[in-house]
């Protein structure tokens, strides 16, 4: 077939995106963008258009912004057809079609998967059912816990440290709540960012009056005669009083309605290429459906080729962009997903953000300002190489340890600078947990192939 008949055939037909997410939502951008003239479909869960969820745990639960008011900025019209309210139950490859949970099935030439994670609900079903007891990854989770905190409960308890779990706390003590967090690792974040950084974050949650107990697990919620929460007994014998619960103990990726598809997806996520491109259970490779966004997994070569799930909102949009990309290309014109891994969090007024992967990192090293003042950067390393940056109030450094990780650095850093304390002359472990412990932050599992070829160059993709 000619070029530029292949290229029209590209631009038609019928396109479905599984995910009325940001991901799902920027894709179906991108594909009118580029040229798509055909029949496109939205299928989503939830009866909402999609939204932003950063600001659940930040700007709606002090009361600065309403749940209903984070719809995402539109960048031009897509044209879809929107199937929202109604999930996706089943995938038939063979025959081309998402079937829906309503019954019906919608046909598709080109399917982009974009389904994205839920909250890790707590594990007693009948406990969790009680009032007062919360999870936060929705528009409408996020209102409902908005308006729990601005009737004043006597005390929060959140369950989890990660990063959404801090952010909950911190907009607590901000609106003046008493709160309790119980975190099963030595300090928050530590999943995450490792333990040095794991004891800033825990000083910082001391002196803004969070009740932190480390160490310790929740084993049971209480309730009383009327079916509220009031009560949560820990593993140290501790019974903590409480009408409100937040239960932050992570994601589960939403690959279930896949089961018996022949699409490689599981718990970890759906697999495929740096193209986005899905593989099968077979390991082949299709050429039909593509996956974006926290549900995909895919490999990265600045990382060791290891598959990367990725909770990051640049990440999903970066993907999307790609994913829509190849969608309409020839096998020639496609281009790998190699977005840098980014993260950010407010709280506690200090604005953290990361780059990389900082857990693949063994050693840390500060590299800037100073861990007591909380203000820093910090660098991580991995078999002799910089993996990974975090910054406390510092992010004019982020895009430079960026580019040293592209580059596929040296580690420790061979520069020198003016801002180095001595707390920042030598790397020093970076104290992550035992990786076969469940932990919050970004998944990061073995393809089974490791190139160590460090003088590797990294050349970011063209539009």
């Amino acid at each position: 077939m000619p070029e530029s008949e292949l290229e029209a055939l590209k631009r038609s037909g019928r396109i479905v995106v599984v995910g009325a997410s940001l991901a799902g939502l920027r894709a179906a951008e991108t594909l009118r963008e580029k040229g798509f003239k055909g029949t496109l479909t939205m299928v989503g869960d939830e009866p909402y258009e999609p939204y932003d969820r950063p600001p659940l745990s930040k700007q709606v639960l002090l009361g600065m912004a309403r749940a209903e008011n984070t719809a995402l900025p539109r960048r031009r019209a897509i044209e879809a057809e929107w199937r929202l309210g109604v999930p996706a139950s089943g995938l038939d490859m063979a025959g081309r079609r998402v079937k829906l949970a309503d019954g019906d099935e919608v046909p598709y030439d080109r399917l982009l998967i974009a389904t994205g994670v839920r909250a890790r609900p707590w594990p007693n079903e009948a406990e969790g059912e009680l009032d007062g007891v919360f999870v936060l990854r929705t528009r409408a989770d996020g209102a409902g816990l908005a308006r729990r905190l601005e009737a004043g409960p006597r005390r929060v308890l959140v369950i989890g440290a990660g990063f959404t779990g801090s952010e909950i706390a911190s907009a607590c003590r901000e609106r003046g709540l008493e709160v309790t967090v119980a975190e099963r690792a030595d300090a928050p974040l530590v999943g995450a960012l490792g333990g040095v950084i794991g004891a800033v974050a825990a000083g910082m949650h001391r002196e803004h009056g969070v009740d932190l107990r480390t160490g310790v697990m929740v084993t049971r919620l209480e309730g009383d005669a009327g079916g509220r929460v009031r009560a949560a007994h820990l593993s140290d014998g501790a019974v903590v009083e409480c009408d409100v619960v937040v239960v932050c103990l992570g994601a589960q990726r939403n690959t279930e309605w896949l089961a018996g598809s022949g699409l490689g997806a599981g718990p970890r996520g759906i697999a495929c290429d740096a193209g986005c491109r899905a593989f099968g259970i077979t390991g082949i490779v299709t050429d039909d459906i593509y996956v974006a966004g926290d549900v995909a997994r895919s490999p990265h070569p600045l990382f060791g080729y290891q598959f990367l799930s990725l909770e990051h909102w640049g990440n999903a949009v970066s993907q999307a962009e790609t994913a829509a990309h190849n969608m309409l290309s020839n096998s020639a014109g496609r281009r790998p997903h190699i977005w840098v891994p980014a993260f950010w969090s407010s709280q506690f007024g200090v604005n953290v953000k990361s780059v990389g992967v900082p857990t693949m990192g063994t050693e840390i090293m500060i590299t800037q300002g100073s861990l007591g003042e909380r203000r820093f950067a910090g660098v991580y390393g991995y078999q002799g190489r910089i993996i990974g940056a975090v910054t406390f109030d510092n992010a004019r450094w982020l895009d430079f340890y960026q580019r040293q990780i592209e580059a596929t650095a040296p580690f420790p850093p061979e520069f020198t600078n003016v801002d180095r304390r001595p707390e920042g002359s030598r790397p020093v472990p970076a104290e992550f947990p035992d990786p076969s412990i469940p932990t919050h932050g970004p998944t990061v599992t073995l393809s089974g192939y490791s190139p160590a070829d460090r003088r590797m160059t990294f050349t970011p993709a063209g539009n």
